[in-house]
């Protein structure tokens, strides 16, 4: 994979590259609705073919995807050699994977949760659309604006 993308330009990314990026690393963030309300959840996940699959204990990812599987996943990265950001973004479906052979084929991926504890159950991430942009990192001198002196309150 090489991205590239002009110094003020924002490229869109084919969905190729969306993938691309999406295999170049492990650690996403899932986006689902509890409550009426968005919440956010960071994850371990492999790319299978075109789907997302992460492991997870039972609680509130599990629960919020079974009551509601309408989910968005998002991965940033950056190409340190060329400056490259890119953010990809999937919207699709979440199920649990419980066939046999589905969950036989799901052990042999390499996701490796952070957190100890049980993580028995395996979510596949249907993609129905991936989008994805990258740009050039901006030297900090460059991101000069209206606020750039303005005066801020001390840190802590």
């Amino acid at each position: 994979m090489s991205l590239h993308a002009d110094s003020d330009q924002v490229s869109v990314l084919s969905v190729e590259d969306c993938w691309s990026c999406l295999r170049s690393t492990d650690i996403g963030c899932l986006a689902v609705v509890i409550d009426d309300r968005p919440d956010i959840f960071p994850v371990n996940y492999a790319v299978d073919h075109s789907s997302i699959i992460f492991r997870s204990g039972e609680g509130t990812k599990v629960d919020a995807v079974l009551e509601n599987p309408r989910v968005a996943f998002e991965v940033d990265g950056i190409e340190p050699e060329s400056g490259t950001a890119w953010s990809i973004v999937v919207k699709g479906r979440a199920e649990p994977i419980t066939a046999t052979d589905d969950l036989l084929d799901t052990m042999s991926l390499d996701i490796f949760p952070w957190q100890s504890g049980k993580k028995n159950r395996f979510i596949r991430i249907i993609a129905e659309v991936v989008t994805g942009r990258s740009f050039q990192v901006a030297d900090s001198l460059l991101w000069d604006s209206s606020l750039s002196n303005a005066v801020r309150a001390p840190k802590e």
